[in-house]
């Protein structure tokens, strides 16, 4: 059974900084396309980030580009975002994604983590 379990977020002030994990288990992100997601109240579910092992790339958002970065440890089976330059507009529940290769094709989810940005 495949499950993705986040980690990592909580309270911050603005400007400052906070990485989050997202551990497969029983799924290889080797063999994945993996994005963060966040949903803050009342709007729409926004994508933030993604990276392919496979492909060798990563894309982000115009609106955490130059401050958070994707990457991942294939051995830890870990997908990691490192959100710096926290804005308030960066509070919202973050939710990993994968989409693992096929056939057949496989969507799966995380429960999300919340990240506050206030002072």
């Amino acid at each position: 059974q495949v499950q993705l379990v986040e980690s990592g977020g909580g309270l911050v002030q603005p400007g400052g900084s906070l990485t989050l994990s997202c551990f497969g288990s029983g799924l290889s992100f080797f063999r994945a396309v993996t994005q963060w997601y966040r949903q803050a109240p009342g709007k729409e579910r926004e994508l933030v980030a993604t990276i392919s092992f496979a492909g060798g790339f990563q894309n982000y958002a115009d609106s955490v580009k130059g401050r958070f970065i994707i990457s991942g440890n294939n051995v830890r089976n870990t997908v990691y975002l490192q959100m710096n330059g926290l804005k308030p507009e960066d509070t919202a529940t973050y939710y990993c994604y994968a989409r693992a290769f096929g056939p057949p094709a496989s969507e799966y989810w995380g429960q999300g983590t919340q990240v506050t940005v206030s002072s």
